[in-house]
């Protein structure tokens, strides 16, 4: 609720003086008697020219009496809260402050209110303690000024304060001050003991204290959990309320450019998983995740050396391997690896499947039971590794028998096998991790046992190389950093003959950590080697974020981690990237399995008030105003019924500043309006090169594979026909002249509005003008026969509606578009499952002859498909595919390639190869 406050006892005195003022206003003196004599008299009959009237006009004696209590009132300093902070009293007020970075989105409204009620009890004469909750203090009380200056200071915090200090000082200070008056600016969130610091304040109100809750009306979000695999970018997002709307998350990369967005519908739960569906490569380069207009250190996901997806080449053993793949090592760490990691395997019949591997610069290199001899292979490894590289190998029958030192310690021979009669009686199960090991954390299974194994020589050392060991003390996991590499070894091999670790959970979480760890290695090769292993293993903080969610310097308090840090963050471990160089981990603010839920503030026992935006308003100025805009209207009306002001005069010159400002904004709207269109510089360059376009959908990672697959097109455009085409642009058919691009392609997306109807009816003028749209629904996999048409189905009828669409029918197989510059069966993409639909043929021949094709040189102005086709032509920087094929392989992806050629040169050349039909009876006649 609101107050308002002025000087009671000036006020009261001027407005108590009003009627006495209308009483002297209104009532005219007496005259004093005086003697006339006659020349007087004469004189006195003349009729003068002024007649001044024996009393004012009421209205007039009201604009008088308005004026004089106008400024009455502007002297007594009147002052509207809005938030409610307006209080007479001199009892001492305390102030609380929740500052975490729930509170940071509405920061600005907080400290806004917060000020208003300190400036309401300094004009009450009432000192003032403010207390923020993450830095619990002994509370003192001081004035009005210094309380502001300490409140002006105040920045949120990234991380959720503990709250039950406060309340001991709250308590505390209610105890000893009677009749306190206190103030909790809440950010409405349970996190942070909130119920412990109610009690606090509950029991101060039931000892004399005024207690107050402000909440305000914005429910904070934030994230949790980030997650990059090998299939797509996530994160969870969370709220408090189910009354919130929806989010929209954004990816970032290292300079502050947004690469990506994924809307979230959260339904009716608390937790939403937000996913961006984007290039491995263009997801290794998001830095932070984001909630859009969500400003706090909760609504940002920090993304690590961890976070990135890394590239995995794996090289096994011949033989086995490929008589039966099912039970080959490789099999088993394919299955293991790909939830988080890009693999590659070198072709079939490789001579050098290791340097072929090497060529494509993959993060870590695995060897399942490979020997290396001297050699270029050897040489290339050797470097990879030096060079930052991690190798990883297995046991087996043929690294035992190899002589390399590519290894992290000196293996046993002979006495490598450990099954059977001369060995261990049973198995041996795994030994707890220690603390110094980057698999600590991981449950060491117990039904993870091992049957076989490579020894490794007791050499000096061996304790600080092991990660991993048995029961009776024997490694099965040891490591050594090399140069600036790392290589890890797997004492048993990576399938089930040795041990059934291959086929637990254990595995890959261990492949898991090992492959986070690559790129971490120069950190590693940095490490004081006489400091003790966990200080070694402290991670120094780098970069901090503030309440804000804004990344930059990490301030005095903050403190190293250590390398297993798992949170929460608090003011000594600030979320942000803690570590060196490019080998950083990032804490979050929330952990993993934390939720958002609102306070209960009935079920405490408080009552709240919404925190309302605004500052006091002082009437002050208001007041001033108006009583000078009545003194000028007074000075007006005494000048008008003196006579000395005509009305007509008045109203013709206030008629001529009217017209002359209208005349003036006429010639200023004439002057905005362009005289004829500018043609722009995309324009120009699209009149003298030709290139392929595509309509911009509005959803970012959809134009961008658009963009990427007529890129890919184009090229092959080049290399194979004699049409070379510029670089693709995006249009937007609303804005864009369409005239210049023979060909657009349409990808349809289901959440984009309707064009309007200006819109429709110029992409019907661009049809009827011989352009050719290509629509790609691209739900293919999502038809079924039967069912109910897609989304993306549904959107293109609605469009099309407004165009003038011809009879369509699916391509049939003697469509010129099948034979424009190769000869095809049909047209694929991404999937192949989808039909496309062109303009109709003329119907078959009652003959029943070959239909022939159509023999006019006009081409369908409309192509209808669902495979997706620029998924299929989409391709990185080196020409790799973007996307998977269903059902896939490379015939399918040139299949598609060669669908988009024959597409662009049927709509440039039109129908001539229906000419084709004719060449027997051409070559007759010319014979002749």
């Amino acid at each position: 609720m609101g107050g308002l406050s002025f000087a009671a006892p000036l006020a009261l005195v001027g407005l108590a003086s009003l009627p006495l003022i209308y009483w002297l206003l209104r009532i005219t003196p007496p005259r004093p008697r005086e003697i006339i004599f006659p020349p007087t008299k004469i004189l006195r009959e003349l009729k003068p020219d002024e007649e001044t009237p024996s009393r004012t006009p009421w209205w007039l004696t009201a604009l008088r009496l308005a004026l004089a209590a106008a400024l009455i009132l502007a002297m007594s300093g009147p002052v509207w809260s809005p938030t409610g902070a307006m209080v007479i009293s001199s009892a001492p007020t305390l102030v609380v402050l929740d500052d975490g970075w729930p509170a940071a989105p509405t920061w600005d409204r907080r400290i806004s209110a917060a000020a208003a009620i300190i400036e309401s009890a300094a004009r009450s004469g009432a000192p003032v303690a403010i207390a923020a909750v993450s830095e619990p203090a002994a509370l003192t009380l001081t004035d009005g000024a210094r309380a502001l200056e300490k409140l002006r200071s105040a920045r949120p915090k990234p991380f959720l304060a503990d709250r039950r200090a406060a309340a001991a000082q709250v308590s505390a200070f209610a105890k000893s001050h009677a009749g306190v008056r206190i103030v909790w600016l809440s950010d409405g969130l349970a996190q942070g003991e909130a119920g412990a610091f109610a009690k606090a304040l509950k029991d101060a109100a039931d000892a004399g204290a005024r207690v107050e809750a402000l909440t305000d009306e914005h429910v904070p979000k934030a994230l949790a959990a980030p997650s990059n695999d090998a299939s797509a970018l996530s994160v969870d997002v969370l709220r408090a309320s189910v009354s919130d709307g929806g989010a929209s998350v954004i990816a970032i990369d290292a300079k502050s450019q947004t690469i990506g967005r994924a809307a979230v519908d959260f339904g009716s739960s608390l937790r939403a998983k937000a996913q961006l569906d984007l290039p491995v490569e263009l997801r290794n380069d998001v830095s932070q995740l984001r909630i859009e207009g969500e400003n706090s250190a909760g609504a940002v996901a920090l993304l690590d050396a961890r976070s990135k997806v890394k590239r995995i080449a794996l090289v096994g053993g011949a033989g086995l391997d490929e008589a039966q793949p099912l039970l080959s090592p490789l099999y088993y760490l394919e299955k293991a690896l790909a939830p988080f990691a890009q693999l590659r395997q070198a072709r079939p019949g490789a001579v050098e499947p290791v340097q072929t591997l090497l060529a494509e610069r993959p993060n870590v290199m695995v060897l399942a039971d490979v020997g290396l001899a001297p050699g270029e292979t050897y040489d290339a490894l050797a470097k990879f590794v030096d060079d930052g590289g991690t190798l990883v190998r297995f046991a087996g029958p043929r690294l035992a028998n190899a002589a390399d030192d590519l290894l992290p310690v000196r293996l046993r021979r002979n006495g490598r096998v450990l099954g059977g009669a001369m060995s261990w009686e049973t198995p041996k199960a795994l030994s707890d991790f220690d603390a110094t090991s980057p698999f600590v954390g991981l449950p060491a299974s117990k039904d993870v046992s091992v049957q076989r194994q490579v020894l490794a020589e007791p050499d000096p050392g061996l304790v600080q190389k092991t990660w991993a060991r048995l029961s009776d003390g024997t490694p099965l996991v040891t490591a050594e950093k090399r140069g600036k590499g790392l290589i890890v070894l797997f004492h048993v091999n990576a399938d089930t003959s040795w041990s059934n670790l291959p086929i637990s959970g254990l595995f890959v979480d261990m492949l898991k950590r090992i492959s986070a760890m690559a790129g971490e290695s120069t950190r590693l090769s940095d490490e004081d080697e006489s400091a003790p292993m966990e200080d070694r293993r402290m991670l120094p903080p780098l970069r901090a974020l503030d309440g804000f969610g804004a990344l930059g310097a990490p301030g005095p308090a903050a403190r190293p981690i250590p390398a297993d840090f798992a949170g929460p963050a608090s003011a000594e471990h600030p979320p942000g990237l803690y570590g060196a160089g490019d080998a950083f981990v990032a804490v979050q603010a929330l952990r993993a399995g934390d939720e958002l839920q609102q306070f209960d503030f009935a079920g405490a026992g408080l009552t709240t008030s919404a925190l309302k935006s605004g500052a006091p308003v002082d009437f002050r100025g208001p007041l001033l105003a108006g009583a000078l805009a009545a003194f000028v209207a007074d000075a007006l009306i005494v000048l008008v019924l003196s006579g000395k002001l005509r009305l007509r005069s008045l109203a013709t010159a206030a008629g001529a500043v009217f017209m002359l400002s209208v005349s003036a904004h006429m010639d200023y709207v004439r002057a905005e309006t362009p005289a004829k269109p500018v043609v722009t510089q995309r324009d120009r360059e699209a009149a003298l090169n030709a290139r392929l376009a595509y309509v911009v959908s509005g959803d970012a990672r959809v134009d961008e594979v658009s963009h990427l697959g007529l890129e890919a097109l184009s090229k092959a455009l080049s290399l194979r026909t004699s049409f070379s085409p510029g670089d693709p642009v995006g249009v937007d058919p609303a804005k864009d002249e369409l005239a210049f691009y023979p060909m657009l392609y349409w990808p349809i997306v289901a959440s984009a509005p309707q064009p309007a109807a200006r819109t429709v009816a110029k992409i019907a003028a661009y049809m009827r003008q011989g352009g050719t749209v290509i629509f790609d629904t691209r739900d293919a996999l999502a038809q079924r026969p039967g069912d109910a048409a897609t989304p993306e189905t549904l959107w293109l009828r609605e469009l099309t509606k407004g165009l003038d669409v011809p009879e369509l029918e699916v391509v049939p197989r003697d469509h010129v578009i099948t034979k424009t510059f190769y000869l095809l069966d049909g047209f694929v993409g991404r999937y192949a499952n989808g039909e496309t639909w062109v303009e109709a043929l003329p119907p078959e021949p009652k003959d029943s002859a070959a239909r022939p094709v159509r023999a006019t040189d006009s081409v369908s102005a409309i192509v209808i498909t669902s495979n997706d086709l620029a998924g299929a032509w989409a391709q990185d920087k080196r020409g790799q595919p973007l996307f998977p094929l269903t059902p896939g392989g490379a015939r399918q992806r040139e299949m598609a390639l060669r669908g988009g050629v024959n597409l662009v040169m049927y709509t440039l050349t039109g129908n001539y190869k229906s000419d084709q039909v004719h060449v027997r009876d051409l070559l007759e006649r010319l014979g002749q």
